[in-house]
């Protein structure tokens, strides 16, 4: 079984969609943005502090997966959230201009009864927010009908 980046483990039966790994260090597409995220990054990365965050989509669930590493190997938290189909009320993407309109920026967005959560989605067009959004929305609704879609 392949390794995946966010360290989830796969239940049997149970195949990959996509593992969209959430840009946290860059405000948006915005070729500036994106240079100081990547200095916000760096700097954070000498001083030893990682944070990463992972979207795992598959055929049955998807999963949130956050990990937090400081000291440059301490593991000081990682939360995994199961989201539960009745609990979202819709998913969609949005389009951001950044840079006036030269740089759109897309993110995913999800809405429960508690949060909402936004995650940029990197070098994303439309195809692919749309592409993101239909496999997010699949994955809820074969699990709200009992894994048979």
């Amino acid at each position: 079984m392949a390794e995946l980046k966010s360290g989830l483990i796969l239940n049997e039966g149970e195949k990959l969609v996509m593992e969209i790994e959430a840009e946290l260090w860059a405000t948006s597409s915005n070729p500036i943005a994106m240079a100081l995220g990547k200095v916000k990054k760096f700097i954070s990365k000498i001083l030893g502090h990682r944070v990463s965050g992972y979207l795992v989509i598959t055929n049955r669930r998807v999963v949130e997966v956050s990990k937090k590493i400081v000291c440059y190997c301490v593991n000081t938290g990682t939360t995994v959230k199961y989201l539960l189909p009745t609990s979202i009320k819709e998913v969609g993407y949005i389009k951001v201009a950044t840079c006036g309109f030269f740089c759109p920026a897309y993110y995913l967005y999800y809405e429960g009864f508690t949060q909402r959560t936004n995650v940029l989605l990197s070098g994303a067009d439309e195809e692919a927010a749309q592409k993101t959004v239909d496999a997010f929305f699949k994955a809820i609704s074969s699990a709200q009908s009992g894994g048979n879609a």
